[in-house]
């Protein structure tokens, strides 16, 4: 049995997030360089874990913001 009395909790990213999964790692550095902060959190923040609300909102602008031009 999986964990007492739990269920298994998957998380489930955005299509920001997948997007962002999607791009090379030199592109997602240069996004998270955009949003001051590094890329192992930027990666944390694609894969669904929990980062903390003001570097998901930066990184969200910062796609955004590619996606503008």
């Amino acid at each position: 049995m999986r964990g007492f009395l739990k269920p298994a909790i998957r998380p489930i990213p955005t299509e920001t997030q997948t997007a962002f999964q999607a791009f090379s790692r030199g592109r997602r550095s240069k996004l998270a360089r955009l949003a001051h902060t590094t890329l192992v959190k930027a990666d944390q923040w694609a894969r669904g874990e929990g980062v903390t609300s003001d570097v998901a909102t930066a990184l969200e602008a910062a796609l955004g913001a590619r996606k503008k031009k």
